[in-house]
């Protein structure tokens, strides 16, 4: 009797599957159940129909590319191989490609045409979003009135900030009814609420309970709107049209409740805090005004009233005998330029010139006569002599 160890058969096994063109390229039609996408990247399934599953793995390579909206109770086809897996003698389908099927498969291609639409027309461009205010005064709501999301949002917002003004814009959030119902709570705020920011939200749900919010009326409407628009849609795994187009995607309600307001416990530390420093710098600056003070007092110990008037005085005195030396300097030069002066007109004096023996010749009219061209024969001259006058004719 042929005996062969486990590792044999196990083997044996495996090269049975590999060798088979059908296992080797396949495609399978089944439910997802048991889905775990580890944080490694990998996902790790089983598909099953009503008399039989199948395990399945896919790497992170391919399940990066997967498109369709892989989720328990979701219809799939998955294409891969059929191999051993030996650690544990299983055997399972090695995915690398997953479609969806049925009406999710529908709505995730209506999905990705309508993200591809938008995208392409620039809906999605982080350039066009706008920054949500800091201190939002009145913020907008568009949500049931009986949703458990409303009244999340609102316990939020009293908590965190008080000051703000909720103002609701009551909606429906699921059904064929839904999308132009959003679309008018949308325009309703635009149109008559001085709000700050809107706030765009609904619970977690499937695929068909949240398509109301992958509607292209919706998204045109979330993108025009004049006021900054933050989604807060579903789970943390959920994504729509809406979060693309928004100025802002919160993961849930409560989050988007929270990424609108500031803390009011972070806000009253921010106070304290600024209380502190304020206290410190008046401190501060009035230890140094203290300081100004006492070296002031110190310096006028040695500088009085008195002595300032002193120093003043000082300042008279000399400036008045400066300019007392000032003015006996500039009387003597002029006395001296008055004694030069005289001593010149003196020397000048004609008085002075005619005692040396000289005269001044006149003619009847007083002209003094310096040529002899200036007189005729027989005419009348006055001689001027230093003491007398004489009274000539002239001859030749």
């Amino acid at each position: 009797m042929q005996t062969y160890s486990v590792r044999e058969i196990t083997r044996y096994i495996r090269d049975l599957f590999e060798v088979d063109e059908i296992l080797h390229d396949i495609w399978v039609r089944g439910e997802v159940s048991n889905l775990t996408k580890a944080r490694s990247g990998h996902w790790y399934f089983t598909v099953k129909d009503s008399d039989a599953q199948l395990r399945c793995v896919m790497f992170r390579g391919a399940a990066r590319g997967v498109r369709a909206d892989v989720q328990a109770g979701a219809e799939i086809l998955v294409h891969g191989r059929v191999g051993v897996y030996e650690a544990r003698g299983e055997y399972q389908l090695y995915a690398d490609q997953i479609q969806a099927v049925g009406v999710l498969g529908d709505l995730h291609l209506r999905f990705e045409a309508l993200k591809a639409k938008l995208d392409a027309e620039g809906l999605f461009d982080p350039g066009r979003k706008r920054q949500i205010p800091a201190f939002p005064a009145r913020i907008g709501v568009v949500t049931s009135s009986t949703a458990a999301a409303w009244h999340d949002i609102q316990n939020v917002l009293q908590r965190r900030f008080p000051l703000a003004e909720v103002v609701l814009s009551p909606t429906l959030v699921q059904g064929a009814e839904a999308p132009a119902r959003i679309v008018q709570a949308l325009r309703r705020l635009n149109r008559g609420s001085a709000v700050d920011v809107i706030i765009l939200a609904r619970g977690g749900g499937s695929l068909e309970d949240l398509w109301c919010f992958n509607d292209e009326a919706v998204a045109r409407a979330v993108a025009a709107s004049r006021i900054p628009v933050i989604s807060g849609v579903g789970h943390e795994i959920d994504f729509t049209i809406v979060d693309f187009v928004s100025d802002l995607r919160a993961p849930t309600p409560t989050a988007a409740a929270e990424l609108a307001t500031p803390n009011r416990d972070d806000l009253l530390l921010d106070i304290d805090r600024l209380r502190d420093s304020l206290a410190a710098s008046a401190g501060d600056a009035v230890n140094e005004r203290e300081r100004d003070l006492s070296r002031l007092r110190s310096a006028l110990r040695f500088t009085t009233p008195l002595k300032a008037v002193q120093l003043a005085r000082r300042r008279v005195e000399e400036k008045r005998e400066q300019l007392a030396r000032t003015q006996r300097l500039q009387l003597q030069q002029r006395r001296e330029r008055l004694l030069h002066a005289a001593k010149a007109l003196e020397a000048a004096n004609p008085s002075h010139i005619l005692a040396r023996g000289y005269a001044l010749v006149r003619d009847d009219a007083g002209v003094v006569i310096r040529r002899a061209a200036q007189v005729s024969k027989n005419q009348r001259l006055n001689v001027q002599l230093a003491k007398d006058q004489l009274s000539v004719r002239v001859d030749d």
